[in-house]
């Protein structure tokens, strides 16, 4: 099992992101520190038994406002940063 506590970018609401990989390559666990808790328990819940390669295709790139990122962008910097070893 790989485990990863991610600093977020300051320009997102959530502080961190706490993220599980089971031993099938399959996202198993994802809590985000802070931000908007219905919107981010879903994205959680969207990427649950998606392998990193999987989640970051699908969330990569999301903006907040006029932001350039977001904290679903952030999970997928997350998801490529533990994909990478």
């Amino acid at each position: 099992m790989k485990k990863l506590n991610y600093i977020t970018d300051a320009a997102v609401c959530s502080e961190s992101i706490d993220i599980e990989i089971n031993d099938d390559g399959k996202i198993s666990f994802v809590r985000f520190n802070g931000g908007c808790p219905g919107s981010l328990t879903a994205v959680a819940a969207l990427v649950i038994n998606k392998t990193p390669g999987e989640a970051a295709d699908i969330i990569s790139g999301i903006k907040c406002g006029s932001k350039n990122t977001s904290c679903p962008d952030q999970l997928a910097q997350a998801l490529i940063k533990i994909q990478q070893g």
